[in-house]
């Protein structure tokens, strides 16, 4: 196979050296996935307006999220089971993080641990929480997180249930015997012995808690003194809120299209939801993005950086950590590109005025 130009043909490439099971699990959404398309086609609705007769011989990508400095604006977002991929899952994800100097947000099911995630490599990392019924389990996730040096905690509030997903109901989704979640180990002691692995995946979105609410940020954020980001947040009275409660930042999510079907795309709720925090506190975005141009959207308007999902799986599967690491480089210089031809020297220079969403006559 030739090395993929492009994050599209990394997903071509995936997708036959994978079980159609992972595959499936990786790429669908819920129901009829009306949301999973939105979030690619609505960056079409942006187009750009670039700047010329700009110096732009030095570029500049750094950006400054939650008070830690940033190679670029990009992230790796939480995802689950990156050992589905490949053997050495999270552990490669992290060391492609370490290379490319990107904070790796990793997920609660994740197949390898998250002292293991860390001993792998010395790269930046924030843990993705949910609350569980079982508030002492919660309470250990976050007191395991602090010890192996995690610097933020990214609570995902879109998912007080599982939203459904046909294809793996269709496929009768399980984790091969060999894998486990790794981060939730200590929940077999609840579980008959016959249940194995499927039965601690049923365990966990059993322990899904559907009562969750805005007050027990604040219980959350008593088990700790790491910055808490809240990823699911699509309407500005919610991001205002967040900001109420103490959150130190938001992400812009609908799951990937993952849980509620007909929701609207990342981007099309991203400006409302930056207009209403007014810079008290850092918007993140995440959904579709495919391409630099993408990316230079999210930051003409208002996001401080983008969460990539499904592509890191995809270079992870064909390739490893460097598979890994090359997904990241090819937005990385994209993005670079399309900053220089739309005369942005830094970050800083991505203004609103770069878009327009007038159609074409």
């Amino acid at each position: 196979m030739h090395k993929p130009q492009n994050l599209f043909e990394y997903e071509k490439q995936a997708s036959s050296l994978i079980s159609p099971m992972a595959a499936d699990y990786y790429a669908s959404g819920a129901c009829d996935g009306i949301t999973l398309a939105a979030n690619r086609n609505a960056y079409d609705h942006y187009q750009l307006l670039p700047r010329v007769l700009v110096d732009v011989s030095r570029q500049d990508l750094s950006v400054n999220i939650l008070g830690q400095q940033h190679a670029t604006p990009l992230i790796i977002a939480p995802s689950a089971f990156h050992c589905l991929a490949h053997p050495q899952g999270e552990k490669a994800t992290a060391r492609a993080a370490e290379e490319q100097d990107t904070t790796l947000i990793l997920s609660t099911l994740a197949t390898q641990s998250l002292e293991d995630v860390s001993a792998a490599a010395d790269t930046r990392r924030w843990f993705q929480l949910y609350v569980h019924k079982d508030r002492a389990l919660t309470q250990d996730l976050v007191a395991r997180a602090v010890a192996a040096g995690y610097t933020a905690l990214c609570l995902t509030v879109d998912a007080p249930l599982l939203g459904k997903r046909e294809k793996d109901a269709n496929n009768t989704f399980t984790l091969p015997s060999d894998l486990c979640l790794a981060n939730l180990q200590s929940a077999r002691k609840n579980l008959p012995d016959q249940q194995g692995q499927s039965g601690l995946f049923d365990y966990f979105a059993d322990q899904l808690d559907a009562s969750l609410n805005w007050h027990d940020i604040e219980w959350l954020a008593s088990l700790s003194d790491l910055p808490i980001v809240l990823k699911g947040i699509v309407r500005a009275d919610d991001a205002q809120r967040a900001v109420d409660y103490g959150a130190a930042g938001v992400v812009v999510s609908n799951h990937g299209g993952r849980q509620l079907d007909g929701t609207i795309a990342t981007i099309d709720a991203l400006t409302d939801v930056v207009t209403s925090v007014d810079n008290r506190i850092d918007v993140l975005l995440d959904g579709g993005v495919r391409r630099g141009t993408d990316v230079l959207k999210a930051l003409a308007l208002g996001a401080k950086g983008v969460l990539i999902g499904r592509p890191i799986l995809w270079g992870l599967a064909v390739d490893g950590a460097d598979g890994v690491s090359h997904v990241l480089t090819l937005l990385r210089e994209e993005l670079k590109l399309a900053m220089a031809l739309s005369g942005c020297a830094s970050i800083d220079d991505i203004t609103p005025d770069l878009l327009t969403t007038a159609h074409r006559r």
